[in-house]
């Protein structure tokens, strides 16, 4: 497939951007209908919601509000009543807008101002939801409102189209995120094309992704937050799985492979490995769906579909721009060095390898050191409080913020968030007497009851988001509410978010505890070995609370909330511990796939687990580096989205990213290998033949098509292993390696440092010698007729890539 899209690659070209403009203009044209559906079935708000619902059937609607207060007076002076009645009779004629409730309409109206008379609020109802009504329309109401303002009355709205119209330009965070995503591969690739083309491979997958998303809002219920992060995981899995494909192929030609077959090869391996990385992602969301939460129905379908379509793109449109670009993804530099001096050998040195061999020498000081880092970082999550949150958290610079502030400061906290007690049956006026004599209940409106259902509003004296809030509700289900002797549901926004966090927390184990499995399954099949998915299980539960634990820190807490301009601290998101989880196991799966497989395929070719460990960091380590530092600048990003769901989630998941690729992942895991030794690659022989065989990467020998291994009479590589001042190396490893990465023989030298391999023919050959004391090193031997002689030169700092 991989060949027939480079040699088609005009083909290829067209059929994306005809499918993405195709999608596009439909999804444009349909609209979107994004639904929140917090409601969980069995839930008393949920049976509160359907009593409602059937008693009064009209609810189309948003209802926002305008807040005003006056510095001195009363909000009734008629000055006051001159500038704004006007104000709302100009709003109550706007499009859109289906009708006003103001505090200056008779007896009724005077629920809607303050006991001291500073303050008043009148209601909007729109004809539509929130997320239907067009910003220009809300824009005129927001600016007729504020027109009324002067010296001394302040004039804020509140709800949720207006909150639609303060929120930053759609796009801006994902502009940013492929800004910064677009420095960090020019710095790694030093190559304007090669830089360009992860960053579009993401940008096709997202955008088929999120168009495709948009079309299924209008087939099932899909949450608004659910294309936003859809993106932002889609553009860090894509430009990440383009980066690997890309790394690989740029390696392939710097040896002097022609630009097909690298790319070929490149797909053929990394590209395989795209494909289990992404299929892990989308198991990992799929185990959302344990839950039985509803609302995550629409984000798991939105977030797997951006995933499995980014993934289409880097296996099928990238090797058709590679093939547009041929050399040309080199840098300059880079092409002028190959033309001179021809193909070389790649190595692993620098900062890369001088960590790695670090690593193999303190592995107890720096796996300890690791642990501890983690472990500071998740104290937080032991004070993890799950909620919602609301206009309450924006940023107080906004005016939904302002109006909710004035709303708590002249009709009390609770009045953000007043609970509804919904009844079918009973004493409702011994109910009603119950209520009010509640600790905790600061006021209580019973409406006209419809078809034998009474609501009756509870204004309750603390904020919706306050732990006393949520022992309230549990009080009047509990207590209240049995003793009145009455059939009631408590009910509204802020109980719906306090029975959603109940189950989601409820459920959280059995959560955590399907995702963990599959990924121990997945791992056990691909690496063949008991003690590797057993590490990175313990390593996800690490990474998942220390990052949270920067969740709870910042969020909850509050530390760098104004820093970073994110509003005012509350409860952690019921849904984001639960979303969070299954990206953080999808991406930490494709970080541990492929640091890994390398060092699964050189314990293969040696049986040598302290070279296995050390070749496959070094080699390994400033590719997952750059993929991490793609993923937190894409994830920061989106704290500029405007919407505190997504920005929780950007933050949340730069931090674990952040935490697994460069303390896990790069310190404690081979930290760890190193430690354990030979049993990091121990199976029982009895599960070794149940178990299905999968090669997350196959050789390079097949993938590039290599010719068969070359037959004729045999010969050997003989000569000595000697340090850099002409001393015998001792019991180093000798292995010789075809092209293609198959061990064809391994040897130890002897006392005076000689050594002596078979090949089964003359040709080009790898040969790999490494020791303990110092160091290793890789390089491509030609064997003519006859035995080869290759002296070998050992120093103590370098580590030679094997591949």
């Amino acid at each position: 497939m991989a060949r027939w899209c480079y040699r088609h690659r005009l083909v290829v070209l067209l059929l994306w951007v005809g499918a993405l403009v195709g999608v596009g203009f439909s999804a444009s044209t349909a609209g979107t209908n994004y639904a929140n559906v917090f409601s969980l079935p069995d839930t008393d708000s949920k049976t509160a919601y359907d009593l409602m619902q059937k008693a009064f059937p009209n609810t189309s609607g948003d209802t926002d509000t305008v807040v005003w207060k006056v510095d001195g007076g009363s909000v009734t002076d008629q000055a006051v009543e001159d500038r704004v009645q006007p104000a709302l009779d100009e709003i109550a004629k706007l499009p859109g807008v289906g009708a006003v409730t103001s505090p200056y309409a008779g007896a009724r109206g005077s629920a809607q101002i303050s006991k001291d008379g500073t303050i008043a609020y009148a209601q909007l109802t729109f004809t539509k939801r929130a997320n239907e009504i067009p910003k220009d329309q809300v824009q005129k109401v927001l600016d007729t409102a504020q027109a009324a303002e002067r010296s001394g009355l302040q004039v804020e709205l509140g709800g949720q189209a207006i909150q639609r119209v303060q929120e930053p330009p759609q796009g801006l965070s994902e502009m940013v995120g492929i800004v910064a995503a677009a420095v960090v591969l020019f710095l790694a690739f030093g190559s304007f094309f090669a830089m360009t083309l992860p960053i579009a491979v993401a940008v096709f997958g997202v955008g088929m992704g999120l168009f495709s998303t948009q079309l299924l809002s209008h087939t099932t219920d899909i949450p608004d937050i659910a294309p936003l992060l859809a993106s932002l995981i889609g553009l860090g899995v894509g430009i990440d799985y383009a980066l690997f494909i890309v790394t690989r192929h740029r390696r392939g030609i710097l040896r002097g492979m022609d630009p097909e077959e690298s790319a070929v090869t490149a797909l053929n391996t990394s590209g395989r490995a795209v494909l289990f990385a992404g299929g892990t992602v989308c198991i990992a969301l799929a185990g959302m769906l344990v839950t039985r939460l509803h609302f995550l129905d629409g984000v798991v379908i939105g977030t797997s579909l951006t995933v499995v379509l980014s993934v289409l793109a880097a296996t099928t449109l990238l090797p058709a721009l590679l093939g547009l670009l041929g050399p040309r993804v080199l840098s300059r530099r880079q092409r002028r060095r190959l033309a001179a001096e021809g193909p070389e050998p790649e190595k692993a040195s620098g900062l890369a390898a001088r960590w790695s061999a670090n690593v193999e020498k303190r592995p107890r000081r720096i796996a300890a050191l690791a642990v501890v880092v983690m472990a500071v970082l998740a104290i937080p999550v032991l004070s993890l409080r799950l909620g919602a949150t609301d206009q309450g958290n924006d940023d107080a610079s906004t005016t939904t913020r302002k109006a909710y502030d004035l709303l708590a400061e002249g009709f009390g906290p609770g009045f953000n968030g007043p609970l509804q007690v919904v009844s079918v049956g009973g004493d409702t006026a011994k109910l009603v007497q119950g209520l009010r004599s509640t600790p905790g209940v600061a006021q209580v409106a019973e409406l006209p009851p419809s078809q034998g259902v009474t609501v009756i509003q509870v204004v309750p004296t603390t904020s919706p988001q306050s732990k006393e809030t949520d022992d309230l509700i549990d009080t009047l289900r509990d207590q209240v509410i049995p003793k009145a002797g009455a059939q009631a549901h408590v009910g509204g926004v802020t109980a719906v978010s306090k029975d959603f966090a109940s189950v989601t927390g409820d459920r959280l184990p059995l959560f955590i505890a399907t995702i963990i499995t599959l990924g121990f399954l997945l791992l056990l099949v691909a690496f063949r070995s008991l003690v590797v998915p057993l590490t990175a299980a313990v390593m996800n539960l690490i990474a998942a609370a220390a990052s949270f634990g920067v969740l709870v820190a910042v969020f909850q807490w509050g530390w760098g909330l104004d820093l970073l301009g994110l509003g005012k601290e509350g409860p952690i998101n019921a849904f984001l511990p639960v979303i969070m989880l299954s990206l953080l196991f999808g991406l930490s799966m494709d970080y541990q796939v492929f640091l890994v497989s390398r060092m699964h395929e050189e314990w293969v070719h040696t049986k040598d687990n302290a070279r296995a460990v050390r070749v496959g960091l070094a080699e390994t380590s400033r590719v997952i580096n750059s993929a991490a530092l793609i993923m937190v600048c894409v994830f920061l990003a989106f704290v500029l989205s405007g919407d505190s769901g997504a920005a929780m989630a950007g933050v949340g998941l730069a931090a674990a990213v952040a935490l697994d690729a460069f303390i896990l992942r790069t310190a404690l895991v081979p930290a760890a290998m190193h430690l354990l030794g030979r049993s990091n690659w121990w199976l029982p022989a009895w599960l070794d033949k149940r178990l299905p065989h999968l090669a997350v990467e196959p050789q390079e020998s097949a993938a590039a098509a290599e010719p068969a291994e070359p037959t004729g009479p045999g010969t050997a590589i003989h000569g000595f292993v000697r340090t850099p001042g002409g001393d015998p190396v001792e019991a180093a490893s000798v292995t010789v390696m075809s092209k293609g990465g198959r061990q064809l023989d391994r040897v130890t030298s002897l006392a005076d440092g000689s050594y002596i391999v078979s090949v089964p023919a003359p040709g080009a050959y790898l040969l790999a010698v490494t020791s303990a004391s110092y160091g290793s090193k890789a390089r491509h031997v030609t064997v003519a007729e006859g035995p080869a002689v290759y002296d070998v030169e050992l120093t103590g700092d370098e580590v030679d890539a094997v591949n």
